[in-house]
C-alpha cells in the first residue's frame, strides 16, 4: 500500500509541475494591426487561428483517465 501511494504522489508531483510550467511559459498576446513589414499583410494574424487549448485539455483527461485506470487494476491485482 505505500509503494502505491508513493506512485500516486509522484504522478500528482509530475502533473503539477507540468502544469506549472505551462502556465508560466505563457507568451504576452501579439500587438493589434498584424506584423509590419511583411507585405501588406496588416491585420491579419499569423498561424491561421487554429485553436489548440481544447484538443490539449481533451489528451490531459484521457491520461488522467489511462493512469487511474492503471492504478486501479494494480490496486485489484495486488489485493488478490
Amino acid at each position: 500500500m505505500k509503494k502505491i501511494l508513493k506512485n500516486i504522489i509522484k504522478a500528482f508531483a509530475i502533473v503539477l509541475f507540468v502544469s506549472t510550467a505551462y502556465t508560466v511559459s505563457a507568451q504576452p498576446p501579439p500587438p493589434p494591426g498584424g506584423v509590419s513589414g511583411d507585405g501588406g499583410t496588416q491585420g491579419e494574424k499569423l498561424g491561421g487561428n487554429a485553436p489548440i487549448g481544447g484538443g490539449l485539455f481533451i489528451l490531459l483527461g484521457l491520461g488522467a483517465a489511462y493512469g487511474g485506470r492503471k492504478v486501479y487494476n494494480l490496486r485489484n491485482k495486488l489485493e488478490e
